[in-house]
């Protein structure tokens, strides 16, 4: 049986892309130092893979910031604004991913959604009318050459056509089947110039193709993949899909000419089903996604293996795989020097799950001594279970009642007792939480978990950054203040530390986006509150203040997606102990007065179901009430605010609303304000802070870019309802661009004051 893998992490064992992108961009190293290191991970990635035994190795998996803005520079979809930059072309780039100001100007990013039900964000390619498409670049096939120069076969990737195309943003009167033929012919041309390197498999990956797609969408992809799949010759194609089933494609995949089709077995609910129903070519290889490439925890072999059996009496052609890219996992347990090993034999990150299909595959051919003992080890393992139910937790849930999902008074009513209470004026103007996290503050945080100052030293710095941080809010006139979050690592694995249930890693980096990686907690058992958490730092922030400081929590559907889950309870039942958990700590918060309390859900869409028809009864009517039962218990006077960021959000308004926040923050800037006419459509009743500019990008918003956003936003939003705020927390800006753009945004706050 062979293997494959559809993709790898990329940003290093020790992040050393994210550290050399970050030198490139502070002027530190230059371009082919960037580049030197970018191929060394690249070679030592492919190595990895064959020496484990891997058949079907990815290249062109590895990207400096974003896969599909790889494939969109590569077909020549860069808009004009940053070719006028007159830019290298690393740079041109780097200023569609992050934005550009300086002396060549001033430049937004593009917008930055998240990639489909991950935490991982894809830099939205944009479609102007005249923009020529057409193959404008080399890298597929650079990296496919440089992998044979190591003397490696590979199978190039690249994200499919009728993916890039449904990604796409359009700007003007032009649409998606105006640029097919366009597509079509690029795609044709990656097809010859890798025929000619001597490629054996191309791999094209189609995501897009597990979402609801009518007939119409079933047969603009069947024509496109016609076209192009015209070209191949003797080159073999293989179609990846991840992230789900494909339902309403199913019976075209397996009509097209392709050589290949790779299924997701793990999140795909009707995959297997779909085979028993249809059946399988014979004359294609079936790329069987059994190796979750989204969570940490180890295969069940026998689970797997009898998978792959009932496909080899159907008479199927399989390859194992991983369900999806690894790129959504940390490198490997060799890093975790500090994690028990009797947590670790649970866990298989990706050089690890490259064993678990060598040895699965292995097992399935008959096997040697060394595999059917890796087997009996496996089956004892799931055999013995985990030591991590604990009997409170679950009474607790069991004596939830339906009241305790409801806040009383309504929304409307509280709105009058708030307003009265906090005095605030017109636009309010506040942050979402973080403030930079700076050199000072990290070596703090890392020199009191080293032990090399006292618990009260570490203290200290932080109160006087929260003093300093107080001060100057007050100082430019932010109405709403923050203490800045400096005694924080990251908004889910600081809470996960006074969470009961958790487990934290030492190296466990995955990349979020560009150089942001994050180090997901893994939910080991179940989960309550141990401790007070924020109360501390929140109290004595407000001490500083007459104005109002913010609470600042993350939400129980955030901390459940931005970690790894459970697998063996559901999601509904460990997000819901989570819920109870930051209930205690919003309940103390306002015993110890503070007037209001922020529950972040930036990733309340991360898990919803790529089809609608999966949403209600799967997702949102769990996940909403368990933001629900967060702040029901609080009194009329108390503010609960959350925030949300970096998702299509426009389809799911209502249940947004439902969440019975007070005010709602939400990432807006680099998608144009566009969610501005869904609130408009849907009625929306909360409070809303569309965020005003792009935190994201290190470029200072000038004033009269923030009033014309709020003039905007005004058209859409009623005067009485709008907050006027960042898109996003700090923690990743430095504090010069920081100070200056708040103080932007406060001035800009006054003069749409003077215009109400």
């Amino acid at each position: 049986m062979l293997t494959s893998v559809v993709g790898y992490p990329r940003i290093g064992a020790e992040r050393e892309l994210k550290f050399a992108s970050e030198k490139y961009f502070k002027g530190e190293a230059d371009e082919a130092e960037l580049r030197a290191v970018a191929r060394n991970l690249r070679a030592e990635h492919i190595r990895s893979q064959k020496e484990a035994g891997i058949d079907f190795i990815t290249s062109n998996d590895f990207s400096f910031y974003d896969g599909l803005l790889d494939t969109a520079v590569l077909c020549g979809i860069v808009p004009k604004r940053y070719k006028e930059l007159g830019l290298s072309e690393l740079d041109t780039y780097y200023a569609m991913a992050r934005g550009y100001q300086g002396e060549k100007g001033d430049v937004k990013a593009l917008a930055m959604k998240k990639w489909f039900n991950t935490n991982y964000h894809y830099i939205v390619p944009e479609l102007e009318d005249d923009t020529v498409i057409r193959l404008s670049g080399t890298k597929i096939f650079d990296e496919y050459e440089e992998a044979k120069e190591n003397n490696i076969e590979t199978k190039p990737v690249i994200v499919g056509a009728y993916t890039l195309l449904s990604l796409c943003r359009y700007t003007g009167r032009k649409q998606r089947e105006d640029y097919k033929d366009a597509v079509v012919v690029v795609y044709k041309e990656i097809i010859e110039g890798l025929k000619k390197r001597g490629a054996k498999w191309i791999q094209f990956d189609e995501p897009s193709f597990v979402r609801d797609l009518d007939a119409k969408e079933v047969g603009f992809a069947k024509n496109l993949y016609q076209e192009i799949l015209s070209a191949k010759g003797d080159v073999k194609i293989l179609v990846q899909t991840y992230f789900g089933d494909v339902r309403d494609i199913y019976e075209t995949l397996t009509e097209l000419d392709f050589d290949g089709i790779g299924l997701d077995f793990v999140e795909g609910r009707q995959t297997r089903e779909l085979i028993d129903k249809n059946g399988f070519p014979k004359d294609k290889l079936l790329f069987a996604g059994l190796i979750n490439g989204k969570n940490v925890w180890k295969n069940n072999y026998e689970k797997s293996l009898n998978v792959l059996a009932e496909l080899k009496a159907k008479g199927i052609n399989a390859v194992l795989s991983t369900s999806c890219s690894l790129l959504h996992v940390p490198y490997t347990l060799d890093a975790e020097t500090k994690l028990d090993e009797k947590y670790k034999k649970h866990f298989a990150y990706a050089k690890e799950k490259l064993a678990e299909l060598r040895t699965i595959a292995n097992i399935a051919d008959g096997g040697d001594r060394e595999a059917f003992a890796a087997y009996r080890e496996n089956k004892e393992l799931f055999a013995r279970g985990r030591d991590c139910v604990d009997a409170d937790v679950r009474k607790r849930l069991s004596e939830i009642r339906e009241a305790d999902y409801t806040r009383l008074p309504i929304r409307k009513e509280r709105e009058k007792i708030q307003k009265e209470a906090l005095k605030l004026p017109k636009f309010p103007t506040t942050t979402i939480g973080s403030f930079p996290q700076t050199k000072d503050v990290k070596k703090n945080r890392s020199s009191f978990r080293k032990g090399e100052i006292s618990e009260a030293q570490y203290k200290e710095f932080n109160r006087e950054k929260i003093k300093r941080a107080v001060e100057w809010q007050e100082s430019i006139g932010i109405d709403v203040l923050v203490h800045g979050e400096y005694e924080r690592n990251d908004m889910v694995e600081y809470f996960g530390e006074s969470l009961s249930g958790y487990l934290f890693t030492e190296k466990a980096w995955v990349q979020s986006y560009g150089t942001r990686c994050v180090k997901p907690p893994v939910i080991w058992g179940d989960v309550s509150r141990k401790k007070p958490i924020t109360v501390e730092w929140a109290v004595y922030a407000q001490s500083l203040s007459d104005k109002p400081v913010k609470g600042m929590l993350t939400g129980p559907v955030t901390i459940l997606n931005w970690s790894f889950p459970r697998e063996d309870i559901s999601i509904k039942e460990s997000m819901t102990q989570i819920a109870l958990a930051i209930r205690d700590e919003v309940l103390d918060l306002e015993k110890n007065g503070i007037r209001i309390i922020q529950i972040d859900e930036a990733a309340l869409r991360e898990k919803l179901p790529l089809r609608k028809s999966d949403w209600y009864g799967e997702y949102l009517d769990f996940a909403i009430p368990a933001f629900r039962l967060v702040h029901s218990g609080v009194k009329a006077g108390t503010q609960i605010h959350t925030h949300m960021c970096y998702s299509e959000f426009t389809d799911i308004i209502p249940a947004i609303d439902n969440m019975d926040a007070d005010v709602i923050t939400f990432e807006a800037s680099r998608s144009d304000l566009l969610i501005l006419d869904a609130l408009k459509k849907c009625n929306f009743e909360t409070e809303t802070g569309p965020g005003v500019y792009d935190i994201h990008s290190p470029r200072v918003p000038s004033v009269e870019e923030i009033v014309t956003a709020l003039r905007k936003m005004r058209e859409k939003v009623a005067d009485d309802k709008l907050w006027v705020n960042p898109d996003c927390g700090l923690k990743t800006r430095g504090e010069e661009e920081t100070k200056a753009s708040l103080i932007n945004l406060v001035q800009a706050a006054k003069q749409i004051r003077n215009e109400a």
